[in-house]
């Protein structure tokens, strides 16, 4: 494995492997690695001839400075998941690499920009569509690989695909869980012990909440969900929207769609640590999960 934190030196060592006909892979990250993201590492060394990991905190998505500041930076443990996973190239570039000048490009795909993260977050979808369209410019991949955790950013990303016309594949892979049920995330390791005791209840009430779902409205499923995390102390509900899977804009009874989820973004602790979640109500095939 090699790392590079040079946009150039990257690029000669992608252009000997196009030229040799390889397919590439690119898994982009903020760094803070953990299992979901070698499950998304894994997946595309199996489909590719060359797999890119980028390490980059790309800081024009953090609207709030204080959450940029505590992510974490482990670069040195990231080097070593890459490596163990058997990906190709680690890319860590610097801010300047990435943005040599400020970025002023503004991407706006409403509605899956514009409403929960996108309401909520004002500039984190645009900082996020400027780093993945500069990283999709440099690495120039066949396919990108993005956990399906951060649910509404991979609608995200695919609409900047198509706005900039780029043939690359968007690949959505499962939610990595601990045994109890609590999404992997690199924020997951801000949590105290006491924290990350009562965060796996956000998921447990979403499971039990497609149960409730089969003989109630969808407003009261989504006010029990609400009512029963935000009765336990330290978790506060941000949002919690059952939208159609599609547009991402909120439903307001079972019938309207055949792709139904639950989209959740809780508080927990004193910090506070901000988590995000999803369910799957309905699927294509208009049956309750």
């Amino acid at each position: 494995m090699k790392v590079f934190n040079k946009i150039v030196d990257l690029q000669n060592a992608l252009f000997l492997a196009r030229k040799q006909g390889k397919k590439i892979g690119l898994v982009p990250t903020m760094g803070a690695l953990h299992e979901g993201h070698a499950s998304l590492i894994t997946k595309s060394i199996g489909e590719n001839d060359i797999t890119v990991v980028s390490v980059f905190l790309n800081p024009t998505q953090f609207n709030d400075q204080s959450d940029f500041d505590r992510y974490p930076r482990t670069l040195e443990a990231d080097s070593r998941l890459v490596e163990a996973c058997g990906a190709d190239y680690i890319f860590a570039p610097s801010v300047k690499d990435i943005y040599p000048s400020p970025d002023a490009r503004h991407f706006e795909f409403p509605p899956v920009t514009t409403v929960m993260e996108g309401e909520r977050r004002p500039g984190h979808f645009n900082g996020v569509c400027q780093v993945v369209s500069r990283l999709f410019y440099i690495v120039r991949p066949d396919s990108a690989y993005f956990g399906e955790k951060d649910w509404q950013q991979i609608a995200v990303v695919k609409q900047l695909a198509k706005y900039i016309n780029s043939n690359v594949q968007i690949v959505e892979c499962p939610i990595i869980r601990d045994p109890d049920g609590l999404a992997k995330s690199s924020r997951n390791s801000l949590l105290t012990k006491e924290e990350r005791a009562i965060a796996p209840a956000i998921y447990q009430i979403l499971s039990e909440s497609v149960g409730y779902a089969e003989t109630h409205s969808l407003k009261e499923t989504r006010n029990m969900v609400v009512e029963r995390i935000n009765a336990i102390p330290e978790l506060e509900v941000e949002y919690f929207e059952i939208v159609d899977g599609d547009s991402l804009l909120p439903v307001e009874n079972w019938e309207r769609s055949e792709y139904i989820v639950g989209c959740i973004t809780v508080y927990c602790g004193k910090t506070p640590i901000r988590l995000i979640d999803h369910i799957r109500y309905k699927d294509r095939k208009n049956k309750r999960r």
